[in-house]
């Protein structure tokens, strides 16, 4: 009955999809050909943006000035994601093989500092981190140091940081693929004489490889965009991309470099996104959407 309420003329169902499609071209298509568009652009002092169209906005991505802050940053997102997934990893196997009636409790814990927002969280961090903080703190009474010693305003805090943020968006979809792990072909594979090790390289990390990419699609890219993460936490020596597009439209008012160093970012998603729809199609998922 429900499927027939929901059928292909269903007028609920068409004023569904084209609310859908109406939101996505207004609020995410629209704005990206914005973005693109003024990346062509010339900077004017009075009206931001001008012609001629131009490309130049793109060539002064691979000063070394901006170059460097593109690579550090890549760094920075790069190591957030690897000690994520490697955290992350182990951790969402555990959550899928509690009782189930436990798990949703556990997924209810990790997503609970959702509930505070971000940017508080972040200054919570710092008053951890600085020099009288709680971690020094703990550290002096204990006898481990004797002087307090630097964590705030270095790579390791931004690192720190970012991690603490972004643990959640790799968890969930590993969370995910690991409940539709089956379990009849980890037996399968035991029964043939693999190894765990073996049947962990070959059967569970191929299967859960859409879940590795979603993971890392939800964390390297925001990592590289989090700018308050580096004002508060790194200083002016850490710098992210996002402090560079942020930097750019508000206080250079240069728009079409800060546009073309958005675009970049949407390209590498765009890229990411292809990796992942790759290994879904090598394991014969056919719903992109299912993990993602």
């Amino acid at each position: 009955m429900a499927r027939n309420h929901l059928g292909s003329k269903s007028p609920f169902r068409t004023a569904m999809l084209w609310l859908i499609w109406g939101w996505l071209l207004i609020f995410a298509l629209l704005p990206n050909i914005l973005v693109i568009a003024v990346s062509f652009l010339t900077r004017d002092s009075s009206a931001f943006i001008s012609l001629p169209v131009s490309i130049d906005s793109y060539v002064r991505m691979i000063d070394p000035l901006y170059f460097k802050v593109f690579v550090h940053s890549l760094w920075m997102a790069g190591i957030t994601t690897v000690i994520c997934l490697l955290l992350g990893y182990p951790f969402a196997w555990l959550v899928s093989k509690t009782k189930v009636r436990w798990q949703p409790l556990l997924m209810l814990l990790l997503i609970l500092p959702f509930w505070t927002n971000s940017l508080v969280r972040t200054y919570a961090l710092k008053l951890l981190f600085a020099n009288n903080g709680l971690i020094n703190k703990s550290l002096l009474a204990i006898g481990v140091i004797d002087t307090p010693i630097d964590i705030l305003y270095t790579q390791g805090a931004v690192i720190a940081g970012l991690t603490y943020l972004l643990f959640p968006f790799m968890v969930l979809p590993l969370y995910a693929v690991f409940t539709d792990l089956r379990n009849d072909m980890l037996l399968a594979s035991q029964d043939l004489g693999a190894t765990r090790a073996q049947t962990f390289w070959h059967v569970v990390l191929p299967l859960t490889t859409p879940g590795i990419i979603s993971g890392v699609l939800l964390v390297l890219l925001p990592a590289m965009g989090m700018f308050y993460v580096a004002d508060i936490l790194g200083g002016s020596r850490n710098l992210l991309v996002g402090n560079i597009i942020k930097n750019q439209f508000l206080d250079a008012r240069d728009w079409p470099f800060g546009a073309a160093a958005s675009v970049l970012l949407t390209l590498a998603m765009a890229v990411l996104l292809l990796a992942y729809r790759a290994s879904s199609r090598r394991i014969g998922k056919t719903d992109f959407n299912e993990v993602a």
